[in-house]
C-alpha cells in the first residue's frame, strides 16, 4: 500500500527552484525572499 501511495504523489511532485544556487547556500551566502542578501559594509 505505501508503494502505491508513493507512486501517486509522485506524479504531484515537483522538482526544487533554484538548485543551480546550492553552490551559494553552501558557501554561506544568505537569502530573503528568495533573493540573494547582502550585508552593507559598516
Amino acid at each position: 500500500m505505501a508503494f502505491k501511495l508513493m507512486m501517486s504523489v509522485q506524479k504531484k511532485w515537483r522538482k526544487l527552484d533554484g538548485r543551480n544556487r546550492l553552490p551559494e547556500i553552501i558557501e554561506g551566502v544568505g537569502f530573503r525572499d528568495g533573493l540573494r542578501h547582502l550585508q552593507a559594509a559598516a
